[in-house]
């Protein structure tokens, strides 16, 4: 499959199959790197990571993969570019495509890595916006694909807020892959109607299917997959908090939940997560609110259900294969 100068900007733009082949093409270059199998194949090319918002994962990923392709990386922080400040995001896309062979982006507004793709001659890869977050998800369909040995006809369900990026984009994925997507949460927190119903539409004719309740143990009764994520996002204001731990909490990973699911489910996380009061934020939420976990307990987060940690680690193969496949 060729996939040569495609950008990497949303699972929409990408048929079953090439998602599938972008899945196997990592798991290929996991196994090589396992082995010590080299697969610098891509020696003297350079690429510019554009970061508006920070990142352990995605940043270590998308750098790790480019020096194992054996590429060249230029970290771009909010400080460091001018982007959509001084110099409008056309000339920005200009600029930087002339001077390497692909962009990654991770900020906010997805028109931003949209415009950018629209004026560069190179790649762009989104690493996160405030829509989407495709490099996760080929990383997800991995971890998933490991555990059970396929991902159609999987079960996910979503717990917490599925507004934004991850539940946008696990809606996306589970229609586009013939997997059955669940959100639970509630009114006020359910995916926008429109994508909801291109979703659906997708699902038709792939086999999947979504659903969404605000009833989480109708909604992860036999989930193959549980999954949440922070419930505040980078960049939202500091008063929100109080209003998320209240609506949320019904929405928690707790073991009863995964007792609902069932004990061959597994739990996922895009992470960072708070599961215990060992960071800044947690403990401060702990001080304000009387809380000892947020989103997930800390019990789920360590327990042989969780596949967390794996699944930050497939962010670096799954990039890999992004990078490898649309610069070859």
């Amino acid at each position: 499959m060729n996939l040569k100068g495609r950008d990497f900007l949303k699972l929409l733009d990408y048929t079953p199959e090439e998602i599938q082949y972008l899945v196997d093409l990592a798991a290929e270059l996991k196994d090589k790197k396992k082995k010590g199998i080299p697969v610098d194949t891509l020696r003297g090319k350079n690429v510019a990571l554009i970061f508006e918002k920070t990142s352990t994962r995605t940043r270590c990923s998308f750098e790790v993969a480019a020096h194992d392709l054996g590429m060249g990386t230029t970290y771009l922080e909010p400080a460091s570019s001018q982007i959509g400040k001084k110099e409008s995001i056309a000339d920005t896309a200009r600029v930087l495509a002339s001077m390497f062979d692909g962009i990654e982006y991770r900020g906010y507004g997805q028109d931003i890595v949209e415009e950018l793709a629209k004026y560069s001659k190179v790649p762009v890869w989104n690493g996160l916006t405030n829509e989407f977050h495709p490099t996760q998800m080929l990383a997800d369909l991995l971890t998933i694909q490991e555990h059970f040995g396929y991902t159609k006809g999987i079960k996910l369900a979503y717990m917490g807020d599925a507004r934004y990026n991850m539940g946008n984009s696990l809606m996306v994925t589970c229609a586009k892959m013939g997997m059955h997507f669940v959100a639970c949460t509630t009114k006020e927190y359910f995916p926008d109607a429109e994508l909801v119903a291109v979703c659906k539409e997708i699902a038709s004719k792939t086999g999947g299917s979504i659903t969404l309740t605000e009833d989480a143990m109708e909604g992860t009764k036999g989930a193959d997959v549980v999954y949440t994520d922070v419930w505040v996002s980078m960049g939202e204001p500091d008063e929100i908090w109080e209003k998320r731990i209240k609506e949320l909490s019904p929405y928690k990973v707790t073991m009863d939940i995964m007792q609902n699911a069932g004990e061959n489910s597994i739990f996922l996380h895009c992470l960072p997560a708070f599961h215990d009061l060992k960071t800044k934020i947690g403990a401060q939420m702990a001080e304000r609110f009387g809380i000892q976990d947020m989103e997930v307990t800390d019990e789920v987060f360590e327990s042989s259900q969780s596949l967390v940690f794996e699944e930050a680690e497939n962010r670096m193969h799954t990039i890999k294969a992004i990078m490898a496949a649309t610069l070859q």
